[in-house]
């Protein structure tokens, strides 16, 4: 009786990680897409930056609908730990900004 004889597959090589697009990348797809010229594009795009800055300062909050949500959260202080040398070291409290994506997006991603 002949025993059947396995072979592994050769292991895939792993492929890096898709690097994110670049601000002028996203101009020039934004601009392809659209049909608009780049510098539109571009001008809407540094728009889009102020007012998001803008009105997050202003509002603690900014929602792109379909996109995300922008907020400002508190975080409290907390006690902290040196990585090099383990010593503990007080982390003071401070506003961070928090981005929330839309579930538009999440499930286009996610499936």
């Amino acid at each position: 009786m002949a025993t059947k004889k396995t072979t592994k597959a050769p292991a895939k090589a792993a492929k890096a990680p898709a690097k994110p697009m670049t601000k002028d990348e996203i101009r020039e797809a934004l601009a392809e897409a659209t049909g608009y010229t780049k510098a539109s594009v571009s001008e809407v795009y540094d728009a889009l930056i102020e007012l998001i800055a803008a009105q997050t300062k202003a509002t603690k909050a900014f929602s792109l609908p379909g996109i995300g949500k922008f907020t400002v959260v508190r975080r409290a202080a907390r006690i902290g730990k040196n990585p090099q040398t383990g010593a503990e070291l007080k982390i003071p409290a401070k506003d961070a900004i928090k981005f929330t994506v839309s579930k538009i997006i999440k499930d286009k991603v996610l499936g």
